[in-house]
């Protein structure tokens, strides 16, 4: 089964409420916290990895908070995920032969790596600027690679 951690969630719940204000005023990791139940502890540490990564910046001060670093129609749900989690992956072999018995006899891991590149592609094509607008992203139009 493929899921996001709850990291992953309270980061793409947290930039979704960021990408509604876009360019009013920076937000408090409190504010955000509050509004969704999200233990201010994790919310404050997923935060500031999205400083880290480039996708928030953070101010400080009595009017200080966070912000997107770009507008939310150049941030992807990837993006973000990534951001917390790291590369995304759907099977536990790597590209590389690294401990892995069966890698010489894999049938799988070439359609399990393209499988991985279509998932990805896929949550690049939904941005913060749709989620934002609560455009039903079921509907939104998806790429899809294929390889010949």
């Amino acid at each position: 089964m493929l899921r996001l951690s709850k990291k992953a969630d309270y980061a793409l719940i947290a930039m979704k409420h960021l990408a509604r204000k876009a360019g009013v005023h920076s937000t408090s990791a409190r504010e955000i916290a509050e509004q969704y139940d999200i233990p201010i502890e994790l919310l404050a540490k997923v935060l500031q990895r999205l400083v880290r990564t480039g996708l928030l910046v953070s101010t400080q001060g009595t009017r200080g908070g966070y912000m997107l670093s770009r507008p939310p129609k150049a941030i992807s749900v990837v993006d973000v995920v990534q951001a917390i989690d790291g590369p995304f992956t759907v099977t536990a072999c790597s590209t590389e032969k690294i401990d892995c018995e069966q890698y010489g006899k894999c049938s799988v891991r070439d359609s399990l790596w393209q499988i991985r590149e279509r998932i990805v592609a896929a949550l690049g094509t939904v941005t913060l600027s749709e989620m934002a607008s609560d455009q039903d992203v079921a509907t939104a139009p998806v790429a899809v690679v294929r390889r010949a």
